[in-house]
């Protein structure tokens, strides 16, 4: 598996971190933004990184790539990030060849995230490829590979119930607020921040509350109105956020902020408040929590989905896995044909010489030689020796540099 593309001493490798090992804060530390993102791109660039891409959610952030040593794309995710070489040593990951494509295909399939069958990370590797390819890091490899995660990514969905039931981070959190607050219909709302998770969030308030009271507030307003217009929502402006929280008796916040943009400090509170942050980093700072009378959750505790629906996901991992599999073996089959395609193409030429010398010699020396007939012997034989070749080369536990080398060094062939 080393060595995909054929400069020497790379190989593919995963690096990154996850809600497995990191909590919301490390994860914070480590989380890019699309401006970061393209700055940690344009540095492997200059660092001529052959090719990569890095997705970055609530969840997880991760680099894909090619190096000599991981250490290169770590000091990538370090130098763009607030994390630090040590933080990523207590709490971080690598994979490498084989195993770092089987770990995107199960990031890519919903079996990896943190609420089991969750696909909505398929949309951040597709992201996280284009913005690669815009800036020249996305290699016909890479490209193959995220296609090939994409394709599964849609028969897991299709051909499994692992995505079955309503379960997500938004739902969570709408059936804890229906599970805290009574008469929920009732009260009033407000929700603070309209990226992906905020709007899932609304819609889920919206379905499921049966509640007119949910008001809407972004930095920028114009995002806010188009999602209150397609459920007849009230939008307020950024500057009146201290005014309704304080008319609220729910709180989401689900901003997309490097830092907390709730605190103390801003709460002047005359009645209970319960705030939910799904926000990573986190943007609710835990001095909420010292007055009276406001509950705070957080991201993580409502990914901890442990009712009927996820229990019932779990029966069909196997025939994800299954998929997975196969779909895995396929793409590294290919990843290794088109590595040593061209000594096998060199391989045959070479036969094909020695064949046509020895016919040459022979048909000189008998009399009676049978020209057709030793063609098609003889080319029986060079489709034979190649294809134990072939085969060899595409084993699983060849080392396919090494092997390639030997046989280019045994027979003399320049490819």
């Amino acid at each position: 598996m080393e060595n995909f593309t054929g400069v020497k001493h790379t190989s593919f490798y995963a690096i990154g971190l996850s809600y497995k090992k990191a909590d919301a804060e490390m994860r914070g530390k480590f989380s890019l933004n699309e401006t970061t993102r393209i700055d940690l791109l344009k540095q492997a660039k200059e660092e001529h990184i052959e090719s990569l891409f890095v997705i970055s959610t609530c969840n997880r952030t991760e680099i894909y790539g090619f190096a000599e040593h991981p250490f290169q794309l770590i000091k990538l995710l370090c130098d763009n990030s607030l994390g630090t070489v040590e933080d990523f040593q207590k709490i971080a990951y690598v994979y490498k060849n084989k195993e770092a494509i089987t770990h995107l295909f199960r990031v890519g399939t919903g079996l990896d995230s943190q609420i089991l069958g969750d696909f909505e990370i398929i949309s951040q590797i597709k992201i996280g490829f284009t913005e690669s390819k815009k800036i020249g890091l996305g290699n016909s490899y890479i490209e193959r590979l995220v296609n090939a995660v994409i394709q599964a990514s849609k028969r897991v969905k299709n051909e499994t119930q692992i995505s079955s039931g309503a379960t997500s981070v938004s739902f969570a959190s709408v059936q804890y607020i229906m599970n805290t607050i009574t008469d929920i219909g009732s009260k009033n709302i407000l929700l603070f921040g309209t990226g992906k998770i905020g709007r899932n969030t609304c819609e889920n308030l919206v379905k499921h509350t049966k509640n007119d009271h949910i008001v809407l507030i972004n930095r920028t307003k114009e995002k806010a109105e188009k999602i209150a217009g397609k459920f007849n929502l009230l939008v307020k402006d950024y500057a009146d956020l201290q005014l309704e929280i304080q008319k609220s008796d729910v709180l989401v916040v689900a901003t997309g902020a490097q830092n907390p943009t709730i605190d103390a400090k801003i709460l002047n509170l005359k009645k209970p408040l319960l705030i939910l942050d799904l926000s990573i980093p986190k943007n609710v700072n835990e001095n909420v929590t010292d007055i009276e009378g406001v509950s705070l959750v957080h991201l993580d505790y409502l990914s901890q989905v442990t009712d009927e629906t996820i229990e019932k996901r779990k029966a069909h991992i196997p025939a994800a896995e299954k998929i997975i599999n196969e779909i895995v073996e396929e793409f590294i089959n290919w990843s290794k044909a088109r590595k040593f395609a061209p000594t096998i193409h060199s391989l045959k030429e070479k036969l094909a010489d020695i064949k046509n010398s020895e016919l040459n010699y022979q048909r000189k020396k008998m009399d009676n030689f049978n020209e057709e007939q030793a063609e098609i012997i003889s080319n029986r034989i060079i489709q034979k020796i190649t294809t134990h070749f072939a085969n060899h080369l595409k084993h699983e536990n060849t080392m396919v540099d090494e092997s390639i080398e030997w046989i280019e060094k045994v027979f003399r062939l320049n490819p």
